[in-house]
């Protein structure tokens, strides 16, 4: 339980169906001497205990910031350092949600690890006589709230182990539920940001650990616009409202079309960019590592739909196999 409306409103759900149910607050994040966030775990525990004792449950405080640490921020900042964008979201999921927590959940008694994810699962029995189950991780109905590209890494272990109340409701139904049920997080407002740390600029929290590194702004074609403030702290795709380019008179040379970012040289420090229609923006295919068939890897070649960023439409590829290496091939 975060203290917000999503787990409250799980809480709710499970004690009203017959559940034993217990609390679990848990602490991943505080400020120290040499990296800060915004997170308001104080205020968030006294949230979550407000909650627990409106339904008549215990609240249990459990501590993983060492966990959190290694697990996520270490790896968050050894990513960036190499030009890469990482999703601490995924990462805090697969490592710390259903990772270190659904462990200590097993080892305190518990059957279950449920929580106030937007995603949904079904069963499937895969053989009769011995009644062994594979799990199915669904889309939620609330599409705009689904949260399964975060949740792409757990596996059959963890999900057989997981409930997710709020996947077939809608966020406006639980917010409804949450007032119906009288909880004081009801009108919370949504929370944002990094996993944990909380809504600081990624920009600013980066910078906390990697120094800027000046280098030159170039267009695809090879002219020289401005210098960047560090390859670490852009990500391809992005647009140059939000990357804030040193650029003198470029409007007035280019007509004001936005810039995105198409590639990184690591080895020159220098930030290639370009125009909507520029090739380099596009993929007709692309490499996939660190995969997790989550019910099973498929024959392949397969048809099917990939999502590459949260609540971007879903793309057509083909996924092929070739020299040990999974491509995905954009039809």
């Amino acid at each position: 339980m975060s203290g917000g409306v999503d787990s409250s409103v799980a809480a709710a759900l499970l004690v009203r169906q017959g559940y034993e149910v217990v609390g679990a607050f848990m602490r991943q994040w505080s400020d120290t001497r040499d990296l800060t966030g915004v997170c308001a775990w104080k205020q968030d525990r006294r949230d979550a205990l407000r909650v627990a004792a409106k339904l008549g449950i215990p609240l249990i405080t459990l501590n993983f910031e060492k966990e959190y640490k290694q697990w996520v921020l270490s790896y968050m900042f050894a990513e960036y350092r190499k030009g890469r964008t990482p999703n601490p979201d995924v990462l805090c999921n697969k490592f710390i949600k259903f990772g270190v927590w659904l462990k200590s959940a097993k080892k305190l008694g518990y059957d279950k690890l449920a929580t106030g994810h937007y995603a949904s699962l079904r069963e499937e029995i895969k053989n009769q006589k011995s009644k062994i189950k594979k799990i199915h991780l669904l889309e939620a109905k609330d599409k705009n709230k689904d949260q399964t590209y975060f949740l792409h890494q757990l596996t059959q272990a963890q999900l057989k182990a997981v409930l997710f109340p709020l996947g077939g409701y809608a966020k406006r139904e639980v917010r409804a539920l949450a007032r119906k049920f009288d909880l004081p997080t009801a009108d919370k407002e949504e929370s944002m940001g990094i996993c944990f740390v909380g809504e600081v600029p990624m920009k600013e929290f980066l910078a906390q650990k990697i120094k800027p590194k000046k280098g030159k702004v170039v267009l695809t074609s090879g002219e020289s616009l401005g210098e960047h403030d560090g390859l670490s702290f852009y990500t391809i795709g992005q647009r140059h409202t939000n990357i804030r380019l040193k650029i003198k008179d470029f409007r007035f040379k280019h007509d004001g079309r936005p810039l995105y970012v198409v590639g990184k040289n690591m080895k020159k420090n220098e930030l290639m960019v370009g125009f909507e229609n520029d090739p380099l923006l596009y993929k007709k295919a692309i490499t996939v590592s660190a995969l997790n068939w989550v019910a099973g890897k498929p024959k392949l070649p397969l048809k099917c739909k990939v999502r590459l960023r949260h609540r971007q439409p879903l793309q057509g590829v083909q996924i092929y196999e070739k020299n040990g290496k999974i491509i995905a091939e954009f039809q």
